[in-house]
């Protein structure tokens, strides 16, 4: 019992008691975002940003600058979602969910190109291809900023993205040593996928009453 509390948890004995309680905290508001976007809830981006500010401090601190600069944009796009969620269509309607339009493929598309050059210079310039880790950050950077955006313009296609960059993020923050991070990805896989078929029987509905 020792032995495996040890292999999930023992690289946590050499940080600040502080950082593995914002840590924690970062983790069960993220819960939160997931669960009240599956939901469909305008909570999603609140509780978004209370995650996304402690992993940004505690990421830098760790000097993982890809997975920080995701954070940061989630941020961002938490205000920008906020605002398109709450948006009213028309007198009494704001905007639904729908899918992606051949235009915003095209966008999704450049957004994910342009991310991956972006982490490259970034990571260039501080000297950051030190591991492999590093090269699977920046595909898991640009799959999660396509679905972040998505997710702000209440494309059902989100649920895709998020899906796939969990399942890298699984292994991927557990190699790191950010166990709770690692449990955070796996549980979101799973919501992700009970998220995608959520939206898809809202669309479906509101489809059927037009």
């Amino acid at each position: 019992m020792n032995q495996l509390f040890d292999f999930l948890f023992g690289q946590y004995a050499e940080y600040n008691p502080i950082d593995i309680w914002l840590e924690i905290i970062a983790v069960i508001f993220g819960f939160l975002s997931v669960w009240y976007s599956k939901q469909n809830k305008i909570w999603v981006f609140p509780t978004g940003m209370v995650s996304t500010a402690i992993f940004v401090y505690l990421l830098l601190k760790w000097g993982l600058l890809g997975d920080m600069m995701i954070n940061g944009y989630y941020f961002s796009m938490s205000v920008y979602g906020w605002y398109i969620w709450t948006r009213k269509v028309d007198a009494s309607h704001v905007t639904p969910i729908s899918r992606t339009t051949p235009k915003e493929k095209k966008i999704s598309i450049a957004i994910f190109l342009a991310t991956l050059l972006f982490v490259y210079v970034v990571y260039t310039s501080f000297d950051k291809w030190t591991n492999w880790t590093a090269y699977v950050d920046t595909v898991t950077t640009a799959i999660f900023f396509v679905g972040m955006w998505l997710m702000a313009k209440r494309k059902i296609e989100n649920w895709i993205y998020w899906i796939i960059g969990d399942i890298i993020s699984v292994p991927l923050y557990f190699y790191k040593g950010f166990t709770f991070t690692s449990f955070q990805y796996l549980i979101f896989t799973f919501i992700a996928i009970a998220g995608y078929l959520a939206w898809k029987k809202r669309l479906n509905n509101n489809l059927s009453t037009l």
